[in-house]
């Protein structure tokens, strides 16, 4: 049952994590069809992580209020209709509009889903179960542009949402059999101050990254939402601290392994939440490339992070996960910079095994470090810690295009020419270095730091 539940779970999230990169590809073709234009209609991306900035928040009470698995099941089904509403919108608004109601039902599925498999695994089992379920958040944004294009150039671009209801369906039948979850509920009072500010905080600032690196609006918008999230946050904090149930309580970072986890995790997450935002567009503008042939390249990283499945188990309990993820950052780190080295003179296999190699140090590295986040996490905590973790992760890939996009903007202003690629060298490096600086949180814990969850004493006792 090992691999039964993570890969139940894993359809949800390949499906969420799939729909949020699918569209980028499709973009031109909606907008021609709806009579919008295509920079407007990312207002609709922007809607649809607004939403989950929202929403999460309230995923770990919700699961505890009405059970993990009523509410999983609730969100992928919610997840279809905002997929059928997107497919049947036929102005700007009404396509926006669909994309924030998609965006309810995806928020609760990430962090519910990564709930109901802590709750129903060991955890000297979490590492090989985790392992499972961090496929689709790795192979989704390779294979997203691939699927978008190809869906989008022979058929239609409905079909991006279409095909969510038949993968949707599946998902509903099968954790409605398979999963046997302890869903034992034992909900606090609602914190609806708590969500009101969150709400705010966290729509604010990923709207204002979002509109800062892609901008629809004009940028003063991103400016001043990103500000007012900031000072909600600020509040949040000074909230939380006098509540006696908090919506997201920050006591649960006193935990040094959960606070390493979303420290390390956060910081490596900015080059990860650049890539598919950088890579597609150097292939695109800088190498000519159209998006079809772009997603065949960066396909191929999908191969690397599925491989490193099958051992990934053995690797944290021989060398314990500060050593692996310390080297997988810096890893991680130098292989993102060097595709920034890529050139229209480089051998398209060269390219794709670097993609393949960086697949699986990604892979690796996140398989680790959401492990290791709960190893010090009770179950009682473990609802809290899920949407903390989701929060994080939204926020610091929102970070990532926000800085991809600072970078290329300002380096053209200096240069004061179009887009080239020294401009997306500058930005590889800066965002290489950014997620090779998480090994310092790593390499500065104990050696059997999470022991517990990787196996690693065994051998520390040798």
């Amino acid at each position: 049952m090992i691999r039964v539940t993570p890969l139940i779970l894993a359809v949800a999230l390949f499906m969420e994590q799939m729909d949020s990169t699918v569209i980028a590809t499709s973009l031109p073709a909606i907008a021609a069809d709806i009579g919008s234009d295509p920079i407007a209609l990312k207002l609709a991306l922007t809607a649809y992580f607004v939403a989950l900035a929202i929403f999460i928040p309230i995923s770990g009470w919700m699961a505890d209020r009405f059970g993990a698995k009523n509410i999983f099941r609730l969100a992928i089904f919610v997840f279809m209709l905002g997929s059928l509403a997107c497919s049947f919108a036929f102005s700007l608004e009404t396509f926006v509009g669909a994309r924030f109601f998609q965006g309810i039902g995806s928020s609760m599925m990430t962090p519910v889903a990564r709930l109901l498999l802590v709750r129903s695994t060991p955890r000297h089992e979490l590492v090989s179960a985790m392992a499972w379920l961090t496929v689709p958040a790795l192979v989704a944004p390779v294979t997203g542009p691939l699927i978008g294009g190809f869906l989008t150039t022979y058929l239609s671009w409905h079909w991006i949402f279409w095909i969510n209801i038949p993968i949707g369906i599946v998902g509903i039948i099968c954790s409605s059999i398979y999963l046997q979850v302890p869903d034992a509920r034992s909900p606090r009072p609602v914190d609806l101050i708590g969500f009101l500010i969150a709400g705010i905080a966290f729509a604010g600032i990923v709207f204002g990254l979002s509109v800062v690196s892609l901008p629809a609006l004009p940028i003063y918008y991103g400016y001043g939402t990103l500000a007012v999230g900031v000072v909600a946050a600020v509040l949040y904090l000074l909230h939380a601290s006098r509540t006696k149930y908090p919506l997201l309580d920050p006591k649960l970072l006193r935990h040094p392994l959960f606070r390493a986890s979303i420290t390390g995790g956060s910081l490596f997450r900015i080059g990860v939440g650049a890539t598919p935002f950088l890579l597609p567009l150097m292939l695109q503008l800088g190498f000519g490339l159209n998006p079809f042939q772009s997603g065949a390249i960066t396909f191929v990283g999908a191969i690397g992070a599925i491989g490193s499945k099958f051992i990934a188990e053995r690797v944290f309990s021989r060398f314990g996960f500060p050593r692996v993820l310390g080297f997988a950052a810096v890893a991680g780190g130098l292989l993102l910079a060097a595709q920034g080295f890529f050139t229209v003179d480089t051998p398209v296999p060269l390219m794709m095994a670097i993609l393949v190699v960086t697949g699986v140090v990604r892979s690796m590295f996140f398989t680790g470090t959401n492990a290791l986040g709960y190893a010090d996490i009770s179950d009682d905590e473990a609802s809290q810690a899920t949407a903390i973790v989701a929060v994080s992760q939204q926020l610091s890939i929102a970070m990532g295009v926000a800085v991809a996009g600072a970078i290329l903007e300002f380096t053209t202003m200096l240069t004061g020419s179009d887009l080239s690629l020294f401009n997306f060298q500058i930005a590889f490096v800066v965002v290489g270095v950014a997620s090779a600086l998480a090994s310092l949180v790593y390499f500065l814990m104990p050696a059997n730091a999470g022991s517990n969850v990787s196996g690693h004493r065994a051998y520390a006792k040798e």
